[in-house]
């Protein structure tokens, strides 16, 4: 297939292009390569699928030196007429959304950076699709929508009307413009709600990149809520298996959804939402424990209130994946934190 992936310079959509690829897809990537965190981390990605920091000017594809099916284009969602060209030029069979403002946090001081890449981008994504017959438009959602929900595991058969981030909102946002779109153009589209993703080459602003960075420094690490919180961290490697089999199966639309009953995951339309955790939360003091030992290190803890737009706990039920798609994560937290701590320390000794 040829398939584009937005978010290619970021940690999910690295990780997807290098699988797509090995698998023997062709794959064009496209990302804007912003500085909500380092640029050099985002760089490297792209060097190691070939892509050369060098070569990219924006809105220029560039070639991959080292897959002959990829190629690379630095471009803004929000960019309508780059979009628009690009589309009608690859003639892509499927899209991957994973470009995004990410970050809760960060959404209460920039708020107009999520409206632009996830709202405004968003559409522009749509708009290609409907406009050039995509078959499968597959984009990201976050476990951040379940809001207020305290109902647990958190199903996508449930009502998430109460976000408690613009983020949060942003990606809710998402799933109602795609359900649109799956309704009047008929075009397939499946969300994908992550659940706190890790691993080697991960976000410098997640958990584990922060306290690891900080307990290798002799710096106390930030633990917010006294620690009682809980995630449902998963493994890069079970999220990325997930995605593509979800890219692989467009939704064909429920047959037996109704407006009397609505069923908020899924629809008459070839539209879905799925869960793609661990479906096995975890304490956040037994996850520093684990990066304790990974690093052969105790940590010094700054024990911190709540945060705004934080949530006590996450739970993914993944029970609509694994019976239709079969997807089981299998990574354990301690094998897939000692991964990342292997990657951590030979990439920052080089």
């Amino acid at each position: 297939m040829k398939i584009l992936i937005t978010g290619t310079a970021g940690f999910i959509g690295f990780h997807l292009a290098k699988k797509l690829l090995d698998r023997g897809d062709e794959v064009v990537g496209l990302d804007n390569i912003n500085d909500y965190y380092s640029v050099d981390l985002k760089y490297g990605r792209l060097e190691e699928t070939g892509i050369h920091r060098k070569d990219i000017v924006y809105g220029k594809k560039i070639l991959s030196s080292k897959y002959s099916d990829y190629s690379f284009i630095q471009l803004n969602l929000e960019d309508k007429e780059g979009i628009d060209t690009l589309f009608s030029e690859e003639k892509f069979e499927k899209v991957c959304n994973l470009a995004a403002q990410a970050g809760v946090r960060y959404s209460l001081e920039n708020p107009m950076a999520y409206v632009n890449s996830n709202i405004v981008g968003f559409l522009n994504i749509l708009e290609a699709c409907r406009h050039n017959r995509i078959r499968h438009l597959a984009y990201a959602s976050s476990s951040s929508v379940y809001g207020l929900n305290e109902s647990m595991p958190f199903s996508t058969h449930d009502n998430v009307d109460h976000p408690i981030s613009l983020y949060a909102a942003s990606k809710k946002s998402n799933e109602l413009m795609a359900h649109n779109y799956s309704h009047l153009f008929h075009l397939p589209t499946t969300g994908l709600r992550f659940f706190t993703v890790y691993g080697p080459w991960g976000r410098p602003d997640m958990a584990l990149f922060l306290f690891t960075k900080a307990i290798l420094n002799d710096e106390p690490i930030k633990v917010f809520n006294e620690g009682n919180m809980r995630r449902d961290f998963t493994y890069i490697d079970d999220i990325i298996e997930g995605v593509i089999r979800v890219i692989d199966n467009p939704p064909e639309g429920n047959k037996f959804w109704t407006g009397k009953h609505p069923d908020p995951g899924t629809s008459k339309a070839p539209y879905k939402v799925y869960n793609i955790g661990n479906s096995s939360p975890v304490n956040l003091l037994d996850f520093i424990e684990a990066i304790e030992e990974a690093l052969y290190k105790k940590s010094k803890k700054d024990y911190l209130p709540m945060q705004p737009g934080d949530v006590l706990a996450t739970w993914a039920d993944v029970s609509d994946l694994e019976t239709e798609l079969h997807y089981k994560p299998a990574t354990p937290v301690k094998q897939g934190v000692r991964s990342f701590v292997d990657w951590y320390l030979g990439y920052y000794s080089k």
